[in-house]
């Protein structure tokens, strides 16, 4: 499975507690689609003729760029690609850049999954988060995508907010509930470094939700998943039976990607390669041939092991242990059944046969559990 990845680095606004790199101003956009449809043309064999069964476009915000802007790297995507039939082809959107009209033009250029960034149906809390959409926005954009054609969608919500209460956190979920949504992700409130968030907390004027709450949060946002159908696949994502998301289980598996745009990332199966985090060098060193707009890493044993615990543990499907002794060695399977063992005693982790799974308990812990089985080089 081979997975393109193309980032759109606009957004109306930065979030407050957004780290990922866009420029709110488009002078640059024109010359950023060409840019970004060289790289795609200078990375024509890097499937090895593999089928690219997903195409997803992420940013930044690509709903704010025009729909004939999309429609053609899509078409240089089939031209130049080979494309498994019915691809699954997903666009990040704005709830306020969603309207009937561009819903029905991306249903039209092979767009079949619309993953709607709502983070909120509660007023106050989009606010705090300085988003550009208010809840009923965010309600309206779904139902709308919902009646012009598109089944499979997919919602981000954030909860461990400031002041946030576990009946405020219930009611954002009963309405994915009501409105029948078939996918979900649900991410803990992260304070990263040079955010507005990160800068509103250092100088004390909020105070981060305490872990007792996220715990409580964590394991409503569990039970309600079990109660109402959903796989809880991999620890922040949630699917109705049929709608796991493709594009993003590639990640999970260690499959191939291509990743186009600036800050974008890729992976080949032994090497990691990253764009520059800069409009500017990104179209430079695209327009004038050179390749110093990414820097490449060649991941060792030891990397390769680390990233496979550390994704796959994420999963309802675990890690298999067969996996890794055909990968990695007899050494490194020892190891690992030796290291898993006292968080098997802990409850954490279930063994069934070959593979290791987090129980429910176990997933409130995933990091601590997976960094415990790295590997140093």
């Amino acid at each position: 499975m081979a997975g393109i990845y193309i980032h759109i680095p606009y957004c109306k606004k930065r979030c407050v507690y957004c780290d990922f790199h866009f420029k709110i101003s488009q002078k640059d956009k024109s010359e950023m689609i060409n840019s970004i449809k060289l790289e795609l043309l200078e990375n024509i064999n890097y499937f090895k003729n593999k089928d690219v069964k997903t195409i997803y476009f992420g940013g930044g915000t690509p709903s704010i760029i025009d729909i004939k802007e999309i429609e053609d790297i899509i078409r240089l995507i089939y031209q130049k690609f080979k494309i498994k039939k019915q691809p699954e082809i997903t666009i990040e959107c704005n709830p306020d850049d969603l309207t009937i009209s561009k819903i029905i033009s991306y249903k039209k250029i092979g767009i079949n999954r619309l993953s709607i960034g709502v983070q909120s149906f509660n007023d106050a809390e989009l606010k705090f988060m300085n988003r550009s959409h208010n809840a009923t926005h965010a309600y309206n954009s779904i139902i709308m995508a919902k009646e012009n054609g598109f089944d499979n969608l997919s919602i981000d919500l954030i909860y461990g907010l400031p002041d946030q209460t576990l009946n405020d956190w219930k009611k954002n979920l009963l309405v994915i509930k009501k409105l029948q949504i078939e996918h979900f992700a649900a991410y803990c409130l992260t304070i990263e470094t040079k955010t507005k968030l990160s800068h509103l907390v250092n100088t004390k004027k909020i105070t981060p939700l305490d872990d007792y709450n996220i715990i409580k949060q964590f394991k409503l946002l569990q039970q309600f998943a079990k109660d109402n159908q959903y796989l809880h696949y991999e620890i922040s994502n949630f699917a109705k039976k049929g709608f796991l998301a493709k594009h993003n289980s590639a990640y999970w598996q260690n499959k191939m990607y291509l990743g186009v745009g600036p800050s974008a990332h890729s992976f080949d199966g032994k090497k990691r390669r990253w764009n520059v985090s800069s409009n500017k060098k990104y179209i430079d060193a695209i327009n004038n041939k050179l390749n110093n707009y990414f820097t490449v890493e060649y991941l060792s044993k030891n990397q390769h092991y680390n990233e496979y615990i550390m994704t796959n543990l994420r999963t309802m499907w675990g890690v298999d242990i067969k996996i890794i002794e055909n990968r990695f060695g007899e050494s490194l399977k020892n190891y690992f059944t030796k290291e898993i063992k006292k968080w098997i005693n802990k409850n954490y982790v279930i063994h069934e046969k070959n593979n290791f799974k987090l129980s429910q308990e176990g997933k409130m812990f995933s990091n601590q559990i997976s960094s415990d089985m790295f590997l140093i080089d």
